[in-house]
């Protein structure tokens, strides 16, 4: 089979949410309203997004309340105080997130503060359309949160939405769902299940990227990095994360730097960290993502498909460490090896600079 004859198609059920995977799938968007007893949704978006949002409020066609494109990274609540308002005048019953996880975290903000029904249609690998998780960012700090009733009620996932997400985006967004995965196979809370899931990401993650980079018009390739990042974002659901999201969160809200590069650029050497208390963890990603040197070869991997892999390129100085490293340690959280303040500086100065991991080699 080629083409739109292999992408995956299924309906199921993740925890309270709804999935449903295809392509095409955006169509039943108006029915899955309409499940969900509601009847006018406001269509949020990044402003980058703002074209694809009116293409689905004329799927909604008059199920549509009105379009708010203002999502930005790291859910500021400024932005979500702003969205609310809005989403009360033009009196909606709903709210549908067409994007990322910037637009995602919106969605999440707004509905639990309102209690309304959230779908999500992602057009990204980062897989927080699935989890209990929300982020938010005000006076330069991000704070996260867990409750059952921040998951979004349905989410589309249509192949289609996909195919012109630029290369660059593709690549660091399926990074940012492999660290999910990753931190599964060592969390405290991981069952064999869990351990099922986080492999098969894995694979379909790596597989999906490396048929990509060969050929960009792949659909196929699409729908498994579609499909891996679903999976890896029901690992974040159904287990705690550790080190490696603390300190994306940290260099994120409290630093400014873009959401996937930090999460592609930080990994391999959160890995690395962790490697000495998690061994036979580090070693099932390294064959699930098909790489010989476990966090070094991943890091080899990254670059190898052109992706970013030291801060200082995204904006993040050496002066800058120590303060990073007091946050990112401040509050205890699990992780296999303990987090110290000594250690996580030296894994920060490593990664600004972007020094080869050596490990296994």
């Amino acid at each position: 089979m080629n083409g739109k004859d292999s992408v995956r198609s299924f309906e199921s059920q993740t925890g309270r949410t709804r999935i449903v995977f295809g392509s095409g799938t955006v169509q039943g968007l108006a029915d899955e309203l309409t499940r969900l007893e509601a009847h006018h949704a406001l269509v949020l978006s990044t402003p980058g997004q703002a074209a694809l949002a009116h293409r689905i409020g004329d799927v909604l066609g008059g199920k549509t309340a009105g379009l708010f494109s203002e999502a930005v990274m790291h859910t500021p609540v400024d932005v979500t105080d702003r969205a609310a308002a809005y989403l009360q005048q033009v009196g909606a019953d709903a709210v549908v997130a067409v994007g990322g996880g910037s637009t995602t975290g919106l969605g999440k903000a707004l509905a639990s503060r309102t209690g309304l029904p959230h779908l999500v249609l992602p057009t990204t690998y980062a897989g927080s359309e699935v989890t209990p998780v929300l982020g938010e960012t005000a006076a330069g700090m991000k704070t996260t949160r867990s409750s059952p009733t921040i998951q979004p009620d349905t989410v589309i996932y249509d192949v289609d939405l996909t195919l012109t997400l630029p290369w660059l985006v593709s690549l660091t967004s399926a990074v940012n769902a492999m660290a999910h995965a990753v931190e599964a196979l060592y969390a405290a809370e991981r069952t064999e299940v869990s351990d099922q899931m986080a492999t098969d990401s894995l694979v379909a993650l790596s597989t999906g990227l490396r048929d990509l980079y060969v050929n960009r018009g792949s659909v196929e390739a699409r729908s498994e990095l579609l499909y891996g990042a679903w999976l890896a974002g029901a690992c974040l659901s159904a287990v705690g994360m550790g080190l490696h999201h603390k300190l994306c969160h940290t260099l994120g809200g409290s630093f400014g730097l873009p959401h996937a590069p930090t999460h592609t650029v930080v990994l391999p050497y959160a890995m690395a960290y962790n490697q000495p208390a998690a061994p036979a963890a580090v070693a099932a990603a390294a064959a699930a993502l098909d790489v010989a040197e476990g966090p070094a070869g991943l890091q080899s991997f990254i670059q190898s498909l052109e992706g970013p892999v030291d801060l200082a390129a995204l904006g993040f100085a050496i002066e800058d460490v120590a303060r990073a490293a007091d946050l990112a340690t401040a509050r205890p959280y699990p992780n296999p090896r303990e987090v110290t303040k000594e250690g996580v500086a030296q894994l920060l100065q490593r990664a600004t600079t972007g020094a080869p991991i050596e490990g296994d080699r």
